[in-house]
């Protein structure tokens, strides 16, 4: 299981430059002018986790498969979209696809970069994207309402409370959210939603201001106080892309940042979509897995294959900590830190484990 985040916002706010860097990569054109990105580029990158290497060193494995994450460089939308402005229906029918979204916003002043509008307004810009997606899920989720009483289409019970649920938030012009408190998760994800999808909003500051942001983060950060806010420099993130690692550390301890773009967008991705991490150990390969949070070890056994789900018959689990202290497998058992456990077991954060399973 990877998880994929579409990079969103209005033209020439910095995604194409923000994508470039997270995927060390030089996909996306980055052009002073709207529309520059046009198809959706996309880039998968390793999802960095310092326990990998650790856990195949006491293991002495061949080599580490880390889990990934795919950025998804979303063409940029405009005020109209809904409506086929710009790109507008192809950036709709891309964002659908992701798992989160991560809002761009500009929180910058440049007389080089153009602007769509006159001013610099990020919570302006975040509201132009999201009633353009909210738009868009009204129309789609009215017609699918309106088949369902004028042609009896199927829709099971539970799918049509959702959509009658969210249209009545969204006739309000409220985004609606939190559904996975009421509904089941598969099902809202199936549904495509736009204006569901969890969101990360990220604001794209100037060289001066990434340690600490500015004026227009700190306006974000103050209206958006159930949100994940992460502050960046997209042009910073492509100068630490350049560097070799010892001096990419250096540089980011002269400007006063402990985390790259990069790291932080994944963390605050795995907090929004509730996901943790595994990991299976040997001799050939230390691999990490990515789960939901509290997942059964049946489901988390699914994630390597499905015949050790529908096999499954127990798991031997080990914590990171333990297998860590006891220096592998063997020391953990000796030591009663390795635990048999049955069908209702949650994973947890870190666990090192071996299924077993009927063929």
């Amino acid at each position: 299981m990877s998880f994929k985040c579409g990079i969103v916002g209005l033209p020439n706010v910095g995604k194409s430059t923000l994508f470039n860097a997270l995927t060390k990569s030089k996909n996306a054109q980055a052009a002073n002018f709207p529309f520059c990105t046009i198809e959706p580029n996309i880039g998968v990158v390793t999802v960095p986790d310092e326990r990998l290497e650790k856990l195949s060193n006491i293991a002495k494995s061949e080599k580490i498969i880390p889990t990934y994450i795919t950025f998804v460089d979303i063409a940029g939308l405009v005020a109209g979209a809904s409506k086929g402005e710009g790109l507008g229906n192809k950036f709709l029918a891309n964002i659908r696809e992701v798992d989160a979204v991560i809002h761009m916003l500009r929180c910058f002043d440049s007389s080089e970069i153009q602007n769509v509008n006159k001013t610099v307004d990020p919570i302006r810009d975040l509201e132009t994207v999201e009633t353009e997606m909210m738009i868009s899920d009204l129309e789609s989720v009215e017609k699918r309402l309106s088949q369902k009483k004028n042609k009896n289409n199927e829709l099971n019970k539970e799918t049509f409370e959702i959509l009658e649920h969210v249209y009545e938030s969204l006739k309000k012009g409220i985004r609606p959210d939190k559904l996975e408190e009421k509904f089941d998760k598969k099902l809202i994800k199936n549904l495509g939603i736009l204006s569901t999808k969890p969101r990360i909003l990220v604001c794209n500051v100037d060289e001066n201001s990434v340690s600490s942001g500015n004026n227009y983060s700190d306006k974000i950060k103050e209206k958006f106080k159930n949100d994940t806010v992460v502050i960046v420099s997209a042009e910073i993130e492509q100068q630490i892309t350049e560097l070799q690692d010892s001096e990419a550390s250096e540089f980011m301890k002269e400007i006063g940042i402990k985390e790259s773009g990069l790291d932080q967008i994944i963390k605050a991705g795995y907090k929004i979509l509730n996901l943790s991490t595994y990991f299976t150990v040997g001799p050939k390969e230390t691999h990490a897995w990515t789960i939901e949070k509290n997942c059964k070890a049946p489901d988390a056994a699914e994630v390597i294959h499905s015949d050790f789900k529908k096999g499954f018959i127990k798991a031997e689990v080990i914590s990171y900590v333990d297998y860590i202290q006891y220096i592998g497998e063997v020391g953990a058992r000796d030591n009663g830190k390795l635990k048999i456990e049955g069908k209702d077991y949650e994973v947890a954060d870190g666990d090192v484990l071996h299924f077993r399973f009927n063929t």
